[in-house]
């Protein structure tokens, strides 16, 4: 599901009472896609773990809006299966977030960086001795840096360069 108001009705048909009634709880396991706006944010709240801290925030149950009263847990647990297909622990995410040493393309943030860097620098130049391979380096690092365009960054630079204007000293006579 896409929106925590499919979820609140995802819930209504089962248990009853009105959107309102569920929102709250729905929201508040994807409240995550604020930090990382893909499948990763579930690893923060879709897990056993997160239904009980739900509990905690929301209470052991819900009254709804027709008077019937639902363990909170339930709703829970019904917003992380219709999101994953079945309730891992927090262990479960722990273990998908672990890199093995030596296994870069298992991040995909530095295997777009070790693509662009081998595209726009290593096929072109041939390094002569190992201090030509670092000035070279250091000087695409800044450029990478403080002057090429990045498209996530709307365009612009991660860390533009500023100038300081140096006071000029007075002269002495």
């Amino acid at each position: 599901m896409a929106h925590p108001y499919h979820h609140a009705l995802s819930s209504v048909k089962k248990w009853g009472g009105s959107i309102e009634d569920y929102l709250p709880v729905h929201a508040w396991f994807d409240e995550s896609k604020a930090i990382t706006a893909d499948f990763r944010h579930r690893a923060l709240r879709h897990h056993a773990e997160g239904i009980f801290m739900a509990e905690t925030i929301f209470g052991a149950t819900l009254t709804l809006s027709s008077g019937r009263v639902i363990p909170t847990r339930w709703v829970g647990s019904q917003h992380v299966r219709e999101d994953l297909g079945h309730i891992p622990s927090f262990a479960d995410w722990a273990k998908t977030a672990f890199i093995e040493p030596g296994s870069p393309w298992e991040n995909g943030y530095v295997e777009s960086f070790n693509a662009r860097m081998r595209d726009e620098l290593l096929n072109r130049e041939i390094f002569y001795s190992v201090r030509e391979a670092q000035i070279i380096i250091q000087g695409w690092r800044n450029h990478y840096n403080t002057k090429r365009p990045h498209s996530a960054l709307g365009y612009r630079p991660p860390a533009p360069e500023t100038l300081i204007p140096i006071e000029p000293r007075p002269v002495m006579h």
